[in-house]
């Protein structure tokens, strides 16, 4: 791997630049016209003043750091944003000419394992989702030593910074940008994704005035919290600390609609909830999010509807919160029409197809969940992962999907009563309740429930093709051959 630097030939340092596609031939020629037996940093100045190359490039090149200025087919320009974790870039794709955002993780963590995987899993399930409210990424891939994501680029940069301009923002434009993030969280857990790093400088606003979620995933690990060393994970932190002291299960999907409460607070008064900070104890301190002002003690002639949300959003016991995102986005809708906003349709790519079949699957074990996933939406199913057995009981019951799976190595010796808990709920609904058994586990099945292709039981091993089928024919109505 070779690297540019300064006391090369000139020979040298244009060759290196026409292979690494940093500039184009034509740029290259036209700066050595302009500078006739100049030197190395001579055609360098010819080329920054063409602008063939930004002051960021220079900087790299100077120091000798040339390998990483094109990553996935993308020459990097300028860096916009830079945390402990990895730094985001404008980039523009050299196929095509169109900018693009690259995230490219910092060196001092490309050699460790977890933080690669974690960074990886980011750029993965990024990749699935498709909403347009959420920024899409293309690729995720390495290079040498740099990991990267390659992203759509939103020009109007984060919330936060939108907000430091902007000050605080009218109840409609605030409750506006709100129902954009909460159809994405729908989206999202629809597919059996939550976000867990909610927070202003993870929505993007683009220049068409619509707020857009980036880093799904990047906090979901929470085995990095405690590991010393670690990427700051703030928000991770705070979830984790949000859901200890309220007996609320890990990756409660309900977590991100208090911290969405949190940014519809700052965009509404101008300043967060609770001071940020990067004191680990402090945002270990339960107090921290049991103790927000009340919205209406900054605000006191805010709109009832709006107060009524923002309140709701902020419960601490998460049973008295609202109990998923769509209930959320059908709040926001009302109350922008009684504020007297027109509310747009989401785009297309907010629905699921209309032949899409949804399984839901109680799995709480993060690397199983993934292969889940990918599996099951590979073949055509739309995805709800839920790792705790009551909250997917309550889905069952109010909203039942067209199939379900209890895997006995997460749901553990209540299985068999779960199980039995789904036939019952989802009787005469035409729902294909399945209970993958391990060793030991077994459920007693009347006669007409052996004989119904909607009950499904099953015992370990048995591979994911085979349970896909029967979960087909059961959807179908049919028994399984």
């Amino acid at each position: 791997m070779s690297q540019l630097i300064m006391s090369n030939s000139i020979e040298e340092m244009e060759r290196t630049l026409l292979e690494r596609q940093i500039v184009t031939l034509e740029e290259l020629q036209q700066a050595k016209v302009a500078c006739l037996d100049g030197s190395s940093d001579d055609l360098l100045r010819e080329l920054e003043r063409r602008q063939a190359l930004t002051a960021f490039q220079m900087e790299r090149i100077r120091k000798g750091e040339i390998d990483g200025l094109v990553l996935g087919g993308v020459k990097l320009l300028y860096r916009n944003a830079s945390g402990s974790f990895a730094r985001v870039y404008r980039g523009c794709r050299i196929s095509d000419a169109a900018m693009i955002g690259v995230k490219v993780l910092r060196d001092r963590w490309s050699s460790d394992r977890d933080v690669v995987q974690l960074f990886h899993r980011e750029g993965e399930i990024g990749k699935r989702l498709k909403h347009p409210n959420i920024v899409p990424i293309y690729q995720v891939g390495c290079e040498g030593k740099h990991h990267f994501i390659v992203m759509d680029f939103v020009e109007g940069g984060n919330l936060r910074d939108f907000l430091k301009i902007r000050g605080k923002l009218e109840p409609t434009e605030a409750c506006k940008y709100a129902l954009d993030i909460a159809r994405a969280l729908q989206y999202a857990l629809g597919h059996g994704m939550t976000h867990r790093d909610m927070k202003t400088t993870n929505v993007l606003m683009s220049s068409q005035g619509i707020a857009k979620l980036i880093d799904f995933g990047l906090a979901a690990d929470e085995k990095m919290l405690n590991r010393p060393g670690a990427p700051e994970l703030a928000q991770a932190l705070e979830y984790s600390t949000l859901e200890r002291n309220t007996g609320a299960p890990i990756n409660d999907h309900r977590s991100d609609l208090f911290f969405l409460g949190t940014i519809l607070y700052e965009m509404l008064s101008g300043e967060p909830p609770y001071p940020r900070t990067r004191d680990r104890e402090e945002r270990k301190r339960f107090g921290r999010y049991r103790d927000i002002r009340p919205i209406t003690s900054l605000l006191p002639s805010l709109p009832s509807s709006v107060v009524s949300v923002v309140d709701r959003l902020l419960q601490v016991n998460p049973a008295h919160r609202y109990q998923t995102p769509a209930e959320v986005t059908a709040n926001l809708e009302r109350t922008l029409s009684e504020l007297g906003q027109p509310v747009s349709p989401v785009g297309s790519g907010g629905k699921a197809k209309s032949d899409e079949k949804t399984v839901l699957l109680v799995e709480h074990r993060a690397k199983f969940q993934d292969l889940l996933r990918d599996y099951f939406s590979k073949h055509g199913f739309r995805v709800l992962l839920i790792g705790d057995s009551d909250r997917a009981l309550t889905r069952i019951r109010n909203n039942p999907p067209d199939s379900v799976v209890f895997f006995g190595d997460a749901v553990g010796d209540r299985i068999v009563d779960d199980f039995r808990d789904a036939i019952n709920a989802t009787r005469g609904k035409n729902v294909a309740v399945a209970a993958v058994m391990s060793k030991g586990q077994n459920a007693t099945l009347s006669s007409a429930e052996e004989d119904s292709p909607y009950v499904i039981q099953l015992a370990q091993p048995v591979s994911l093709r085979d349970l896909r089928k029967r979960l087909e024919n059961g959807i179908a109505g049919k028994a399984a051959k």
